[in-house]
Parts: C-alpha cells; structure tokens; sequence
C-alpha cells in the first residue's frame, strides 16, 4: 500500500539533505576558483549575514547571538552581525560552553585546514579553530554534545569522547538534526521516519512514541524541547520528550532552529531564509530585532 503523506514527507527529507550537499559543494566550488566576497562586518540587526545559516545560538557566556554560516561564524553585535574568525563553512556547528565550540564543514580558502575540516574546536568564541580528528575524512552535517560525548553524522553516526578516538553507532536514517539535552541524558535525532531518542549518548535508538515527524528539535533545559515539522508546525514538549503539543503557530522552513534559557525566560530562536525569528513560547514569532 501507498502512502502519498509518507512520500511526502520524505521527499522533502532528501530535498533537504539533497540542496545541504549541493550548496556546500557549490560554495567550495566556487571558492576554489575566487576567493569568497567580502562580507560587511556591521550589518542592518535584521540583516542575516549569509544566505545558508547552518547553526544558531547563544552563547552560554555572554549571551551573544551566533550564527554559523557558508562564510564563516557571526556574532550578534549592537549594529549587526559581525564575522569572527575566518571565512570558512560551517555545517555541523554545536556550543559546548562559553566561548566553547564544536563544528564541521570545508575550508573555503583557509589553506591550513583540511577538505573536509573534519571535527573543528574553538575555545576562544571562534578567533581560532583546531582540527581535532578525522580532518580529510568527515563533513559532519548535524553535530551534537551528549554530555562527555559528542555526536556527528558524515554518512554514519560517530561517537568521541575524546574528539579524536570514534566509534560508529545504528541509526535508522540520515538525521537532518541531533540534539542533546543540558546534562547529555536524552538525544534526539529527526528522521524520515520517526523521532528517534536515545538515552545512552547515542549508542542506541528507538523511535520516541506519540511525537509529531520534526524536522528540527532544539533542547531548551533538561525538560523543555521545541521542534518544526516539516510542513513548518511548531511543537513543544516540557516533559524532556515524551509528550508533545502542537502550539497552533506556523513558521517559514527554517534552515536552523535553536531553544535556550536566558534571563528573560525560554527563547526559541528559527532562522529563515530571510529573517531570526524569535519566540518566547513557542506560539508568538517577531522577527528578532
């Protein structure tokens, strides 16, 4: 038997994954050849600095707004976005801590670092950037922190503990986004197919019962998730995943979604091709300003 909504639901899958892939190899393509065009580092706030956002959020530290993107990582300032560090592209983009990151992606024209980079560090807000391991090897398109373990997916999902020693671990489909709580207690990966949750850092899956298919989740603490469906349905949970609602709110399809605690509350953060929406409920969206 067919079913035209699964169908779908699937296409739109790998039209994701599909244009992902092609837009990173176009990028390198075309910066193999010129290098990439000179970014204005203050920009109009509702301005988004690259036309691919791969990664959004704050930064545990300071606050600051980060955006990861094809040229490189941007931080929020006063007046706008500004570049930190160099224009390379970032995929796979995850913090850590303050100042702490994890990321992904190709070179663009940074000649020191490997095609693919492989797994990436920064501790110092993005300045600078380590290849830690498989550098020529790994283009991490979604990348995660599951308390001591970080988790990427190149094809495979992977598992470290070190960011150097890797391990392979079953997944059922290609996850357009992993996501881990606070603590590394509970992931989530969306697929095709279902939700799917671990609770051993990824070393194995089951589908989540009763959640709506996402094609992005975000954890805000150890209990609050928001995530988008396909067709742009915003959903929560504040029960670490088990139960969903549907908020009645709709979005554009995002290219990234984050979810954190600030000191004015929950934030839910959606990147759209033209705009950062902002919510604080996951019901209300205004463009962030």
């Amino acid at each position: 038997m067919h079913h035209p909504a699964r169908q779908s639901v699937r296409a739109l899958f790998a039209v994701t994954a599909t244009v992902a892939l092609l837009s990173a190899c176009s990028a390198n393509a075309d910066n193999a050849e010129s290098p990439a065009p000179a970014i204005s580092a203050a920009l109009d706030s509702a301005s988004l600095p690259s036309a691919h956002i791969h990664g959004v959020g704050r930064d545990p530290g300071d606050g600051a707004l980060l955006l990861a993107t094809h040229e490189g990582l941007f931080r929020y300032a006063a007046d706008g976005p500004v570049r930190v560090g160099p224009s390379i592209d970032l995929m796979g983009f995850s913090i850590a801590g303050p100042g702490h990151y994890y990321a992904s992606g190709h070179p663009n024209m940074v000649s020191e670092l490997p095609q693919p980079m492989g797994l990436i560090e920064s501790i110092d807000g993005g300045k600078t950037w380590t290849v830690l391991s498989r550098g020529g090897q790994s283009d991490f398109h979604t990348l995660t922190q599951a308390g001591d373990t970080v988790l990427g997916f190149d094809g495979n999902l992977r598992r470290t503990t070190d960011g150097r020693q890797w391990s392979t671990a079953p997944l059922t489909g290609q996850p357009r986004t992993l996501a881990a709580n606070p603590d590394g207690s509970k992931v989530l990966a969306t697929t095709e197919a279902a939700l799917l949750g671990s609770t051993d850092k990824g070393a194995t899956w089951r589908p989540t019962p009763g959640a709506p298919l996402l094609l992005h989740v975000a954890w805000a603490d150890a209990g609050a998730v928001a995530g988008v469906t396909p067709g742009g349905e915003v959903a929560m949970s504040v029960d670490a995943a088990q139960t969903w609602t549907m908020t009645g709110a709709t979005v554009p399809p995002p290219q990234a979604v984050s979810a954190s605690r600030t000191s004015a509350g929950l934030e839910i953060l959606v990147v759209t091709e033209r705009e950062v929406l902002s919510s604080p409920d996951g019901k209300n969206f205004e463009p962030l300003r």
